[in-house]
This record gives C-alpha cells, structure tokens and sequence, in this order.
C-alpha cells in the first residue's frame, strides 16, 4: 500500500496580522466551548470570537515582539527529514503536516493525501503528551474528515507516544548539554530545575483526561535519568474563561524557588512558538530575575536527528504490516476507537 503520513499539530499564525490571530484564536475557543456548559452553535461561535478578540492584542504583541512564530516551518522541516529517512529505507510514504487552528489544517492535509493517491493514512499527532483538546481533538478531527469525504482506504491512528524510550533520552541530553554550555551543574543545591508543562482546563480532568498523570509521569523520568531527586514541575495556563486550570501556575513555582538560578524544561513542546520565546522567554524571565535567580531556559530540540527516528519507530509496525503490539502499541484508552493506538494503556 501507498501511504501518507500526516504529522498533525497545534498550528500558530506566522505573521502577527490581527485578523489571522483573531481567526486563529476564534478557533481555539470553539473547539473547547464544551467546558463553559451547554449552548447553542451560535451562542459558541458568537463567545468565542468575542474571546478571540479580547485575546488578540496581548497575542499580536507577542507574535511581533518574537517575529512570528517558527512552529509550522519547524513542524514541516520534520515531515521532509521523515519522509527522506523513510524513502531512502525504499518506503512507499509521503508525509504531510495538517494543523488544528491554522494552514494547512488537517482536513487539508488528508485532501493532499488523497489526492496523491495514497491509500493508507497514518495519523500522527506531534504532542508527546495526550491530551484531549491536543492529541484527541486532532485524531477526531482526522477521522472525521475521512469520514465525510468516504475514504475507503485504510486509516490508522497513533495517540499517545511519550513512552518511547528514545524520548525522554533525548530531551536529557538535550538539557545536560545545554547546563554544560551554560556552566550550570543542575546537582547544585542553588540550582532549581524546573519543568514547565502546557496547562490543560481541570474540566477535561475531571472528564477522564490523564493528561497531569501523564506530565508527572514523564517529568519523573526525566529528572530520574537526570539523576535529580529535587525539581519543580509548573504549568503555563491560559485562564481566558476564568475557569479552574491546572496547578500550580508556574509562575507560582518560580515565586517560591529557593535557589540562586533555575533552568526551565518546557517538556511540553517540541518546536519553539509563542509559549517558549514569549511566554517563558520574556514573561517567566522577568518573574524569575524579579525574584532574584538567574534564568536559564532550555531550547526545544526540534531538529534532533534522534527525534526523526522516534516517528520513524511510531510509524515503522504500521507501514511495514506487522503486529503493532510488537512495539508495545496497544488500544488507546484516551481515544477508545478501533485502529487508535497508543504506548500509555495499561497491559491487559
């Protein structure tokens, strides 16, 4: 069989014009007007931009004070080094990137797929830690697309990956070599690390949602294969509908850091965007340097060869035809769909 592959994320404006971040954020909202309680389609898209409004300004400040966000251009660059390792293997494979709140979306990048002739479509989301307005939304939405176009080939999904072995290995030699360059020995007692993670409404977790036990899960690996026994996990909240989010804030956990520096680990992500050079970039280093510390922010390795062979691995049992199982897959419990698979559900 032909496959496609698409690579599917996030998404974030690349320019700052207020209308693409207006839109961007309108979107944003819709997709998690669930968490304000029941309405109509109209009332939702009618709060949503006035969200996106109210958003807009502080966002547009943002994207020109870090010169547009390098996300989508970061994302494509690892779909071509996939498709490229894959080809070279003789695989019959494309790749595609299809994003969830900007261009291309997703639906546009099944379009492309389909186009192309491919008969196979992997979906793969670019979040290595599941969550349900990420990784799910974004399968959803795949199948959905599918669904309504009658693709009569084969779909398949991949949810959550952040247990692959060669992950979490690779974001810590990614932060040892980053505190080497900056002269930072992360066993200092006046060195704090810290854990930055993407923050998630509480309403999903009380849904069901394991994403705070995911994050503490891989936060507690990191730091073991660190060989840290002391660090503080923090999350980047986005409180727009003064609704519960996760705790604690990290800017919280900055305030109460008793050391003379912190190194911040946005373990979250995997390209640089907004909630990297702003969020943490400017606004956390204002907090950490008004508190005293110095702050040391580890970069995203986006463009690390190891991570290309990580998607390969994820992709490899479902091109190659053999029992995903073989590669610990099993059915995802967070998208409980026949052909969603995942490395986080618990053995049988």
């Amino acid at each position: 069989m032909s496959s496609a592959i698409l690579l599917l994320n996030f998404g974030e404006p690349a320019t700052p014009e207020r209308e693409a971040v207006v839109s961007y954020l309108e979107r944003i909202f819709f997709n998690n007007r669930e968490i304000e309680g029941d309405t109509t389609e109209a009332e939702a898209r009618e709060r949503s931009r006035e969200l996106a409004e109210r958003r807009a300004g502080p966002l547009i400040e943002e994207y020109e004070a870090i010169g547009g966000s390098p996300l989508n251009g970061q994302a494509r660059n690892q779909a071509d080094a996939l498709q490229a390792r894959l080809q070279e293997r003789g695989r019959d494979v494309e790749t595609y990137i299809g994003m969830q709140f900007t261009e291309p979306f997703i639906e546009d990048a099944l379009d492309a797929a389909i186009d192309d002739g491919h008969d196979r479509i992997i979906g793969l989301p670019i979040y290595p830690l599941c969550g349900p307005s990420t990784t799910v939304d974004a399968l959803e939405e795949l199948r959905a697309a599918a669904d309504e176009r009658e693709f009569d080939g084969d779909v398949q999904e991949l949810s959550g990956w952040h247990r692959h072995p060669d992950y979490p290995r690779l974001r810590v030699d990614n932060i040892a070599d980053f505190a080497d360059e900056q002269g930072v020995d992360l066993h200092d007692p006046d060195t704090a690390v810290v854990f930055s993670a993407h923050g998630t409404p509480q309403h999903y977790l009380e849904e069901g949602s394991r994403y705070d036990t995911y994050v503490t899960e891989y936060v507690e690996t990191v730091a073991g294969l660190l060989g840290i026994d002391a660090y503080e996990l923090g999350y980047q909240n986005h409180e727009n509908r003064g609704i519960p989010w996760t705790e604690p804030e990290i800017e919280e956990v900055i305030e109460t850091v008793d050391a003379e520096r912190v190194v911040v680990e946005p373990i979250s992500f995997i390209h640089e965007q907004s909630e990297t050079l702003s969020e943490l970039d400017v606004e956390l280093k204002e907090e950490a340097e008004a508190e005293g510390l110095d702050f040391h922010r580890v970069p995203i390795p986006h463009d690390d060869d190891r991570f290309v062979g990580v998607l390969e691995d994820l992709v490899e049992p479902f091109i190659a035809d053999f029992d995903p199982a073989v590669y610990q897959f099993r059915q995802c419990q967070c998208r409980d769909e026949p052909g969603t698979m995942c490395l986080n559900a618990p053995m049988e």
